[in-house]
């Protein structure tokens, strides 16, 4: 249940034709507090409750709870969430044995390109595809919950 990632800004669309599949995300959260966040996500086809805790002094590891839950319970909970959804399109990318996921945002979001890796061990290597760019992992303004109530179009 802890999560270890990093998340870089990307530097072009290159990622797009190394993609083996894209799908539409819409989130809002019902807590954005960064002590304990709790989300409601639509992806694809599927629905999602998320809880996540405080990230450790690196920002790379975090307490993190998933459950799948049916679109229509998700869609009856958005509209319950905190102002400010999350309105994006994810690419998943393996680039030398390692998912890429690139998100690319819209509404007030929109301009806003960021890749997550997902880690064993915080001293894991990787190999960096030439699209990544500067590492963003310990700055809190490229957290989703911290995008859905200060976007990225008013920085």
């Amino acid at each position: 249940m802890v999560e270890i990632e990093r998340k870089f800004l990307v530097t072009n669309r290159d990622f797009i034709s190394e993609s083996s599949e894209n799908f539409r995300i819409v989130q809002g959260y019902l807590n954005s507090n960064p002590e304990r966040t709790v989300r409601v996500r639509i992806k694809g086809d599927k629905g999602f409750l998320t809880i996540k805790g405080k990230g450790n002094d690196s920002g790379m590891s975090r307490f993190e709870w998933e459950k799948e839950i049916a679109v229509s319970e998700a869609e009856a909970l958005l509209p319950l969430c905190e102002k400010g959804a999350i309105d994006k399109i994810r690419y998943n990318v393996m680039y030398k044995n390692h998912l890429f996921e690139v998100d690319v945002f819209f509404g007030e979001n929109e301009g806003l390109i960021v890749a997550e890796i997902e880690l064993q061990s915080e001293n894991e290597s990787f190999g960096k595809p030439n699209w990544l760019g500067k590492e963003v992992t310990s700055d809190e303004r490229y957290y989703n919950a911290y995008l859905s109530n200060h976007p990225f179009k008013s920085w």
